[in-house]
């Protein structure tokens, strides 16, 4: 059983859209995009610096951007006949997406085309840049401790436990404040890795975003997942493209639970997982918490093959059912 994933905002380094560009058609495909996105994807992609990326407001489309491509060049004619998105049950069993990757998902399976992800996914990057910057508010990785001890030592922080990853990786969020005094007095046998993020996402300070994303998303035309659609809001496999979409804009201010995802897919019985470019932290959670499943970061074209040989080795490998019987 295959599933692809797609990363989150902070995955994303200078210059990784470069080889992707090589491709036939994808600079006119970036071209386009950034007229969806206001957005000079192919220069964000290439010669921004880290700084630039950082932005919200242009990583989380330039992320999307990416994965889409990605995904395009991996599910096209080269694997099996027909278009490429959304993809077909017979090729891939599952997608998730982590945060941001949710939009990424949500066009792979068919929830939105990709023009109406990337151009939601543009407003939510700009709405959530907007909420950060009202007030001072930032993450921070906790890495290690007693799962318990570390998720009491948040709440009495007053912080939230924006990102649980599973793996013994919880990120705490809130204000710099609340993140200095919980930076003195960390839970037992926790490390704690400040991140390089421009506020609090996924919590309450995102609220403002909620309701301008929301806004954007009325107008949109949702088609049900064509394969299992995982929810970072508890890991379930969502069988509605309007269910979808609304978890994708209540999702702003919650946590993500990809522990949850992760659990959703060992009891699915996954054996290959496939991340999109820019590759490398699911995979690596995937590592500690999927011990034995086939493992591939695609973080250039030169990762196509082997994605192929992934698809070919895992995909359809289980029964299928219809999204609608499980949920």
């Amino acid at each position: 059983m295959l599933v692809i994933v797609a990363p989150g905002q902070g995955a994303q380094v200078p210059g990784f859209l470069t080889p992707w560009l090589e491709l036939p058609g994808v600079a006119e495909q970036f071209a386009a995009w950034s007229e969806v996105t206001g957005l000079d994807l192919v220069r964000f992609g290439t010669t921004a610096d880290a700084d630039e990326i950082r932005d919200t407001a242009v990583a989380q489309p330039l992320l999307v951007s990416a994965g889409l491509v990605a995904a395009s060049a991996m599910l096209g004619p080269a694997s099996h006949p027909g278009p490429a998105l959304p993809a077909d049950p017979s090729v891939v069993d599952a997608v998730a997406g982590h945060s941001v990757g949710e939009f990424t998902a949500a066009a792979i399976a068919g929830v939105l085309s990709p023009h109406d992800a990337l151009a939601l996914v543009a407003e939510r990057g700009r709405g959530m840049a907007d909420a950060a910057a009202r007030t001072e508010t930032g993450m921070t990785a906790v890495l290690g401790g007693d799962r318990e001890e570390v998720l009491a030592g948040i709440e009495a922080a007053g912080l939230t436990p924006a990102n649980d990853n599973g793996s013994g990786q919880i990120v705490a969020a809130g204000t710099t404040e609340q993140l200095a005094a919980f930076a003195e007095n960390p839970p037992g046998r926790a490390r704690l890795r400040s991140l390089s993020v421009a506020g609090a996402f996924h919590t309450e300070h995102m609220a403002p975003a909620v309701e301008r994303v929301r806004a954007g998303a009325a107008h949109l035309t949702t088609s049900d997942p064509t394969v299992r659609l995982l929810s970072n809001a508890d890991g379930a496999v969502v069988s509605g493209g309007a269910d979808y979409l609304e978890r994708l804009v209540t999702q702003i201010s919650s946590p993500v639970r990809w522990d949850a995802c992760t659990k959703t897919l060992a009891d699915l019985g996954v054996t290959g997982l496939i991340e999109l470019t820019p590759a490398g932290t699911l995979t690596g959670l995937a590592k500690r918490a999927l011990r034995g499943v086939d493992l591939l970061a695609v973080k250039t074209p030169d990762d196509l093959d082997r994605a192929a040989a992934l698809i070919k080795e895992h995909a359809g490998t289980t029964p299928h059912a219809s999204p609608a019987q499980e949920g």
